[in-house]
């Protein structure tokens, strides 16, 4: 008998510890994404989810993922069973978007611009350097482009009127008013070319600073742009702004509207995955 019993101990030794792993809790990691005005949250697929929630004055049940994460807007009378099942329902769209916006803001967080003499930062697709020059005046807005030089290797010099002792906050005013004066001086010109192909009329340019929206127009003409485009390179500009023309003769994003797009931009899919994939300078 203690033969028998030691044997039983030492069975029930030398098991448990592996039995004791093998039913351990796995940690497994939960990715999360938040929200700054966050009110609920889900579990979608692997993920855990806040999100802000609204009652709006609409039909159906809407989700936007912007920079600051998922937003949901939902009918007065819709019970919250029938959003949290509309959620699971949307949980790959969901966690996609969120996974490239968190991508996408991590390579503008890689491209911040450090305002002070010898920053670099795009201008229409290229590279633009800041040479701060106090002691000259330009005719342009506060800085000048200097000519490309034959040959040039490198970015291109942008002198600021601004003298070394000033703010990073200066330095990146003074740029930005450029920028927007030819931002406004380019996209005027590119609506001038693009609306007789399209055989519309523009009447308004407005300059706009939206986080998530390139572009909008209006049935009377109006045509308001990011001035940021100005960061992209042409093409990716014309894009954008034969986009919103062709909006002037169908107010929708319906197979007519992509062909009135595509007879003057055609390859106007691989300019947009750009706009979407190219980070532009965190500001």
């Amino acid at each position: 008998m203690p033969g028998l019993l030691q044997y039983t101990l030492d069975l029930f030794e030398s098991v448990a510890p592996v039995q004791a792993a093998q039913d351990a809790p796995q940690k497994i990691a939960v990715p999360a994404f938040s929200h700054p005005r966050g009110n609920r949250q889900v579990r979608l697929g692997h993920a855990m989810v806040e999100y802000h929630f609204q009652r709006a004055r609409r039909r159906t049940i809407g989700f936007m993922v912007g920079p600051d994460g998922l937003l949901v807007r939902a009918p007065r009378w819709t019970p919250l069973y029938e959003v949290e099942a509309a959620l699971q329902e949307k949980a790959v769209w969901i966690i996609r978007k969120l996974d490239e916006t968190r991508e996408r803001q991590a390579r503008q967080d890689s491209t911040r611009i450090e305002w002070r003499d010898g920053a670099v930062l795009p201008f229409l697709g290229e590279s633009a350097q800041l040479l701060l020059d106090g002691g000259h005046a330009f005719s342009a807005v506060g800085a000048q482009l200097d000519p490309p030089a034959p040959g040039r290797i490198g970015p291109q010099m942008l002198r600021v009127a601004l003298p070394r002792s000033v703010t990073p906050e200066q330095i990146r005013d003074a740029v930005q008013a450029w920028l927007m004066s030819q931002a406004r001086i380019n996209f005027s010109q590119r609506l001038d070319h693009f609306a007789p192909l399209l055989q519309v009329q523009w009447r308004k340019l407005t300059l706009s600073s939206a986080g998530t929206r390139w572009g909008s127009a209006r049935l009377d003409g109006s045509i308001r742009l990011n001035w940021r485009l100005i960061h992209f390179k042409q093409s990716v500009i014309d894009y954008v702004v034969a986009h919103e023309l062709s909006h002037l003769r169908v107010m929708d994003h319906s197979a007519q509207f992509w062909d009135t797009v595509r007879t003057v931009v055609p390859d106007y899919a691989v300019l947009r995955r750009q706009l979407k994939d190219d980070a532009i300078p965190k500001w």
